[in-house]
């Protein structure tokens, strides 16, 4: 449903983009997935929660987004990009009782809808190889909250949230990414690159507790919400405009 909801939504956008502009410059429209890479680069990919006996611990692992993508040429040098993507956020969390060890291990899944918007300088390597480079906002929209419960030896209790405020659900990112693409008339443009986001706030409150018949132990912290990625696009072949408003000269 999430997928059918996006292709809708970009429908216009690649009925519009697949043609020169008015200034002889290609539009596109394509898909792109990108991997998300746990680091610690830009940002903690990982957080260690203590109370008395009770500790837990969550670590993002490789996840993926995927959506459609819009370039719309302002010049041979500079175009702009923006599209809509869905992000699938994978954490892993280890639980423990220390002084029982009693451990646990589960995974959480988190859902984000993403609409980029970035500058991308354009530079031609040779006939069909050219280099990009882009820096850009990401505007995020988290829908839900999200949490697991696990009851290792039946009568202990390790619940986990991820809880996105309802003041929070839209937060703003900063991206930078650099790549190659090569460019074909007949079968379109296929890139391959990397990015580099960093969140200007956490992704959610993560909130830990462990309960063992009335005895009970809580945590929380903020997530930060920072990553790296592989990102790969691919846009269809644009149709050139039979009319432009400014047609090339003789030279060129």
């Amino acid at each position: 449903m999430r997928v059918i909801i996006i292709i809708l939504f970009l429908l216009p956008f690649s009925l519009f983009s697949q043609k020169e502009n008015k200034f002889g410059v290609p539009n596109y429209f394509g898909f792109q997935t990108r991997m998300i890479i746990p680091s610690n680069t830009i940002g903690p990919n990982s957080m260690t929660l203590t109370k008395d006996y009770f500790t837990t611990t969550i670590q993002q692992q490789v996840g993926y987004t995927f959506g459609g993508v819009v370039r719309l040429g302002l010049s041979e040098l500079i175009s702009i990009e923006t599209g809509l993507n869905y992000v699938q956020r994978i954490y892993g969390i280890t639980m423990q009782r220390t002084d029982s060890n009693i451990v646990a291990h589960n995974t959480m899944h988190f859902i984000q809808y993403d609409i980029p918007l970035a500058a991308v300088i354009n530079v031609k390597l040779s006939k069909v190889v050219f280099a990009n480079a882009s820096l850009g906002i990401a505007l995020q929209n988290k829908p839900s909250n999200v949490g697991i419960i696990d009851h290792p030896y039946g009568i202990h209790e390790f619940f986990h949230l991820g809880i996105v405020d309802i003041h929070k659900k839209n937060a703003l990112d900063l991206t930078a990414s650099t790549g190659f693409e090569f460019r074909t008339k007949k079968s379109g443009v296929f890139y391959i690159g990397g990015t580099a986001r960093v969140a200007m706030s956490p992704v959610f409150q993560f909130v830990g507790k462990y309960k063992y018949v009335n005895d009970a132990r809580v945590v929380y912290g903020n997530m930060n919400g920072s990553y790296l990625s592989v990102d790969f696009k691919y846009f269809l072949p644009y149709k050139r405009a039979r009319n432009l408003i400014f047609k090339p000269g003789p030279i060129e």
